[in-house]
């Protein structure tokens, strides 16, 4: 309890929740809504894939952007920066009036998207040294509840029947009214700075890291995928409707919170290879239980047990990441971030292709695939050093 009041006592803390809230409460809101803009601008699959495809590519091509601003500027800066786009362009979604424009716009909202996420990481990371203590987790469990939230917002919008421009607009600008006081009040973190590893930032990983890399990748595509895919899957498999359907991602992020919060004495009881296994063979399981149940229960269940899958794998990721004999932890952490963050992006366009071919049921056998592929490398995540 003592260690939950100091860090919610630092206003640094409390301004790098803020930022991860808000960006996983912006991203959330356009997930709740995807069946919405596959309606009334009537995409296929193949079609809504290639959009989700605008957004991943405006995300990646920001990454580099932001690394460099983030050291020019400063990471609690950019972080604002970014947020303050990152809003606007969230509303720019819902007034698209064709899938070109969609297009157009998908790019953006990643753009500012994906920089706010090298930022708001970055700011954390600096925070997490000066307190001395292991935050890093709660910080992405606070992007998932955000998300949560957003998806939350579609559930009741698309109940109550407001289009996505009026429930885009109130999440905007509620979240950001909120999350720039609480930003705007915390202090400049004050860091040292290692000039001779800034060129290697966005290095690919390679020899063991890169199995650790494609383990990060394995789980990132399938959060990637939920997002995007969640609310379509529960529509197209077992026809819930557009209400019901917005549930699916705010039940995973939901477990994804919990998990993240509490996930800490799992791994401390029983180390990262174990609860990485288990985590893997979770996430199957509610796989399973999604594909082939035929019922809105069986795959809500199934993307609760996904949820509680995924959670706690990327930060299992980064720490032994930090560890690895080979590179140094900065380099590291940040070179399988990059098939982490990549695979949480190209996740949703490519089970859109494949679902063009083998319908929306079997292509989430991709992502099963995936968790076993997971499972498999988990003793690349024993501690080393």
């Amino acid at each position: 309890m003592a260690h939950k009041s100091l860090l919610i006592s630092d206003s640094g803390w409390r301004g790098v929740t803020a930022a991860f809230v808000l960006n996983g409460m912006l991203f959330g809101t356009w997930a709740s809504r995807v069946p919405a803009f596959k309606e009334s601008l009537e995409l296929d699959p193949g079609l809504l894939g290639l959009l989700l495809l605008a957004l991943a590519g405006g995300a990646i091509v920001s990454f580099p952007f932001a690394g460099a601003l983030s050291e020019k500027l400063g990471a609690k800066q950019l972080t604002i920066l970014c947020a303050a786009g990152h809003v606007p362009a969230l509303v720019l979604l819902a007034l698209a009036p064709s899938p070109l424009w969609l297009g157009l716009f998908l790019f953006v909202f990643g753009a500012f998207h994906g920089a706010m996420d090298v930022a708001m990481n970055g700011w954390g990371a600096q925070v997490e040294n000066r307190l001395g203590r292991s935050t890093m987790s709660i910080f992405h469990a606070m992007f998932s509840l955000g998300a949560g939230l957003g998806a939350a917002s579609g559930y009741f919008a698309a109940r109550l029947g407001y289009d996505p421009v009026l429930q885009f607009a109130i999440m905007a600008v509620a979240g950001a009214v909120i999350a720039f006081a609480v930003m705007l009040s915390s202090p400049q973190e004050v860091v040292e700075t290692d000039a001779g590893e800034g060129g290697q930032f966005f290095a690919l990983p390679t020899g063991p890291l890169l199995l650790v890399g494609l383990i990060a990748l394995s789980v990132s595509m399938g959060e990637g995928a939920m997002a995007d895919w969640s609310a379509v899957f529960l529509v197209t498999v077992v026809q819930s409707s557009e209400a019901t359907a917005a549930l699916g991602y705010a039940v995973f992020s939901a477990m994804m919170v919990a998990t993240r919060m509490a996930g800490g004495v799992a791994v401390e009881r029983f180390g990262p290879v174990a609860v990485t296994r288990g985590s893997a063979a979770t996430a199957f399981v509610g796989l399973m239980l999604a594909i082939f149940g035929n019922e809105v229960g069986l795959v809500l269940l199934g993307f609760a047990l996904m949820g509680i899958g995924y959670a706690v794998v990327m930060p299992l990721v980064f720490s032994r990441a930090a560890r690895d004999p080979q590179m140094a932890p900065g380099p590291a952490i940040a070179s399988v971030a990059i098939l982490g963050y990549g695979g949480m992006l190209l996740g949703p366009p490519i089970i859109g292709f494949v679902a063009q071919f083998s319908g929306m049921r079997l292509s989430f056998l991709v992502l099963a695939g995936l968790a076993l592929l997971a499972l498999l490398l988990a003793p690349r995540l024993q501690s080393r050093g």
